[in-house]
């Protein structure tokens, strides 16, 4: 039995090859999506209306040649535009005969959708501001310590005029980082628009990432504004300390003189509290935390 092992998994094998060559011998109908696409614009000309970007064509044909449109490489079906200028209704099923690959050993039975249309507009352009689009993930304590800079910053689309028109800005794909914990630049594409192209595909993101600290800075002085020339304005304090969180490079940089604490005499002379929150500009690319103290007491007093 172990000596005629081998010839009868051999027979198996051969009875299935055998099987499977005489099933996919006869004939089967399938459906397939297939990428459509239009070629020939007049010169300075493309489609202002979004087509389908791919249709379903129902084929008949032997097992064999059926099986070859799944393990081929994907074609597109080819229409022109032709040369004249306005709207445009194409059946689909006249262009078989320009799509060989598909009808030469196969009966196509249907085609959906079965026309399109479409407008022909003038191309134009137009510069635009770039947006990335990026979801970024951080390793525990570390963060963006500036915004995101985007290198170009905008760039010239190229397309139908009525799609131009309406575009005010361009982005960028959505691209995802994690586990991020130093500073980094990255090529990222452009989103895909139809019926549009750009002066160049892609645009590099810098990403100033760092360690996110706080750091308090003390005795910063609070300034009263606006105050009338027979009136002076006391604050008790007259100096505050306050928290910053941000980037450990960024921090490290600061000094007081580059803060800005103040009050408004209108401020003082509406209170009904005894008491005023001043106004705190910090610089850009940190968070106040706290500022210490919230309220500032204060003594009015008359030339």
């Amino acid at each position: 039995m172990k000596k005629n092992f081998h010839i009868i998994v051999i027979s198996v094998i051969f009875s299935i090859i055998l099987w499977v060559s005489i099933s996919l011998s006869n004939d089967y109908y399938t459906t397939i999506k297939i990428p459509l696409k239009i070629v020939n614009f007049p010169p300075g000309y493309t489609t202002g209306t979004d087509i389908p970007n791919y249709i379903s064509v129902k084929l008949k044909g032997q097992g064999w040649k059926l099986i070859s449109f799944y393990i081929a490489r994907e074609s597109d079906y080819i229409i022109s535009a032709g040369k004249e200028k306005g709207k445009k209704v194409i059946n689909l099923n006249n262009y078989l005969s320009d799509n060989k690959w598909l009808s030469s050993d196969v009966d196509v039975i249907d085609i959906t959708p079965d026309t399109v249309s479409f407008d022909l507009e003038k191309i134009v352009s137009k510069k635009v501001p770039i947006i990335p689009n990026l979801n970024l993930k951080f390793k525990d304590g570390y963060g963006l310590a500036t915004p995101i800079r985007v290198y170009p910053e905008s760039t010239v689309v190229y397309g139908p005029i009525d799609k131009i028109r309406k575009m005010h800005a361009a982005s960028t794909v959505d691209e995802k980082l994690g586990n991020l914990d130093q500073k980094m630049e990255k090529n990222v594409l452009l989103a895909d628009i139809p019926n549009v192209t750009y002066e160049k595909s892609y645009v590099t993101v810098g990403l100033d990432i760092e360690k996110i600290v706080e750091k308090s800075f003390d005795g910063i002085p609070v300034k009263v504004n606006d105050v009338p020339n027979d009136r002076q304005v006391l604050l008790l304090p007259n100096q505050i300390s306050i928290g910053l969180r941000g980037g450990v490079d960024v921090l490290a940089k600061l000094a007081g003189f580059q803060f800005n604490a103040h009050v408004t005499y209108r401020n003082v002379i509406l209170d009904t509290l005894g008491s005023v929150r001043p106004k705190i500009i910090i610089p850009e690319n940190t968070d106040l935390i706290y500022t210490k103290p919230e309220r500032l007491k204060y003594i009015i007093k008359k030339f």
